[in-house]
């Protein structure tokens, strides 16, 4: 009887040591398969993560290259809402976008060298047949009251309007323009010098609101915008320094907006603007 049962002890004894080594190899094969399916997916996830950085650096740079000079009407109004928009952390309203269209905007004539006195070129062609009327006579008629100017340029400095005033010399010899910033200026004088008749003005946001504001400048002969888009030194422009930037657009926001919106306004992006030209491009490829 002893020895039945140690040959089935036995027996049972040698069919665990077969099955148990069989084991361990299955769930060492498994792992491997397991680190192989991971290394393949992250190679091809890396893979596909170089691609992306790859795309989005090509992105940037095509961004950073995509700098128009002289800007169609469309370039100016989709940069224009852009800007807005993320300035002012609001979307247009489609009441708004229906109103804001192309003609809002005021397209150059890339004929004209933005050079010298080349703004003064620009906006003979921009006020038509009576540009001599409107922004170079100097007396002062019925028809148009003291401190209301046909063209105002708003700049992002007080150098950068002056440089702008020279563009401007050609139309200015008779009827002097107004400049509307506070370096050396004080606004009891700029309002003094607004009591005569003013064509074009040229100045500063915080300023301009200022004086129109103690209603010193007036806006009901204001036909034309001109948005100096010069950078500084440092890369700013008026709508991407801060500080003038909110200056600028509480500007906008209080007084020239709605006369956009009512087609009486017009708006010029002066000077060179980026503008996303990819996709144009890939548009017109498919």
């Amino acid at each position: 009887m002893g020895s039945g049962k140690e040959k089935k002890q036995q027996q049972q004894h040698h069919q665990k040591k077969k099955r148990f080594p069989l084991q361990p190899k299955k769930v060492v094969n498994n792992k491997r398969k397991k680190e192989k399916v991971k290394k393949t997916r992250s190679s091809s996830n890396n893979g596909e993560s170089i691609e992306n950085a790859k795309s989005k650096i090509k992105v940037k740079d095509t961004k950073l290259n995509d700098i128009v000079r002289f800007p169609t009407a469309a370039q100016q109004l989709e940069f224009f809402h852009e800007q807005y928009q993320s300035a002012n952390r609001i979307q247009l309203s489609s009441l708004e976008l229906d109103s804001f269209t192309e003609t809002c905007m005021l397209e150059l004539n890339p004929d004209h060298a933005q050079i010298s006195s080349a703004l003064a070129d620009h906006m003979k062609v921009a006020f038509g047949p009576s540009w001599k009327e409107s922004l170079c006579e100097k007396e002062i008629d019925e028809k148009i009251d003291p401190g209301q100017p046909a063209l105002l340029v708003i700049s992002l400095s007080a150098l950068r309007s002056l440089d702008l005033l020279r563009e401007l010399r050609p139309l200015t010899s008779e009827c002097r323009a107004a400049k509307l910033f506070s370096k050396h200026m004080k606004i009891e004088e700029q309002a003094s010098a607004l009591k005569n008749r003013v064509n074009i003005a040229s100045g500063t946001p915080s300023r301009i609101k200022k004086l129109i504001d103690v209603e010193a400048l007036g806006l009901s002969r204001l036909a034309v915008i001109v948005l100096d888009m010069k950078t500084d030194t440092k890369g700013y422009s008026l709508l991407t320094l801060p500080q003038v930037r909110d200056e600028f657009w509480d500007l906008y926001r209080n007084y020239f907006h709605q006369r956009v919106l009512e087609g009486a306004l017009r708006i010029c992006l002066y000077d060179e603007i980026p503008v996303n030209i990819k996709k144009e491009k890939s548009n017109q490829d498919e």
